[in-house]
């Protein structure tokens, strides 16, 4: 009868080493192998777990990468990977999906002191995690102009929309969505103004994420909306931050864009 197949990894002896314990130095290189990490035959396995460990970091440090080629390329691979290890010590996984992993990497971008010369950055990281949650998103219709009309004129006001689950917006003190998109499509940023603020749309109505600019008081209103507010207070909102704010155009928009999955109730 053939012996069992050895484990690929060292052993943590139950009785001695925690599962909390065994993460938080699968997560750290520089701290010390966890008492009670074993090998086969019961021999230390310090040499093991230290391949493994950085077999680990690795792992994140890629995943990372996947997630945020923009900031990648920004800021170059070298860089990306010093910083991605970093946060890979402070923020281990929380999840075991991988694609999961890194919801937290734009406020950690934010606070990284070798990141602070480009202060777009962590807005351009925020933008590729919300491409990444609207691709994973649940699929959904997207409410369409008929069923929009069929609502009785004096009711618009009072109207509620339904949330598409693809759909976020993002305001940003930056030029984040131009440098963005700039950079997924591969065209130069050299000529992007960064201290711009913009505001952008995400979505997934079909198969394809899409980010838009939006204009003057457009992350006000849908922001409004996607918040629950109704269609009138929503408008009141926009028109605040914009004078010139067009409902007509930004509804519109909203519905070409399908941030919306369908209606909601009617604020009585």
């Amino acid at each position: 009868m053939p012996s069992p197949a050895r484990p690929s990894r060292p052993i943590a002896e139950s009785d001695t080493v925690t599962l909390s314990t065994f993460s938080r130095a699968l997560c750290d290189p520089d701290a010390p192998v966890p008492a009670g990490i074993v090998g086969p035959g019961g021999k230390a396995a310090a040499k093991r777990f230290n391949v493994y460990r950085n077999n680990v970091t690795v792992g994140l440090v890629n995943a990372l990468a996947d997630t945020f080629p923009a900031v990648q390329r920004l800021v170059g691979e070298t860089f990306f990977n010093a910083m991605a290890r970093v946060c890979v010590r402070t923020e281990p996984p929380s999840s075991p999906l991988l694609f999961r992993y890194g919801t937290g990497f734009a406020d950690f971008v934010e606070r990284f002191e070798p990141a602070r010369t480009l202060p777009y950055l962590a807005d351009v990281a925020r933008l590729e995690r919300a491409w990444l949650d609207a691709y994973h998103a649940a699929d959904s219709a997207v409410l369409d102009a008929a069923e929009l009309g069929a609502v009785a004129p004096e009711d618009l006001a009072r109207q509620r929309f339904a949330r598409h689950p693809a759909a976020a917006v993002l305001r940003s003190r930056f030029a984040a969505v131009s440098i963005f998109s700039a950079n997924r499509s591969g065209a130069p940023v050299s000529g992007i103004d960064p201290n711009v603020p913009e505001d952008g749309l995400i979505t997934r109505a079909v198969q394809d994420v899409e980010i838009r600019h939006l204009p003057p008081g457009g992350a006000a209103f849908l922001g409004a909306l996607l918040n629950g507010h109704t269609l009138g207070d929503a408008a009141e909102t926009a028109v605040a931050e914009a004078e010139d704010f067009d409902l007509a155009a930004a509804i519109a928009a909203m519905l070409e864009a399908g941030v919306f999955a369908g209606l909601g109730q009617t604020d009585e």
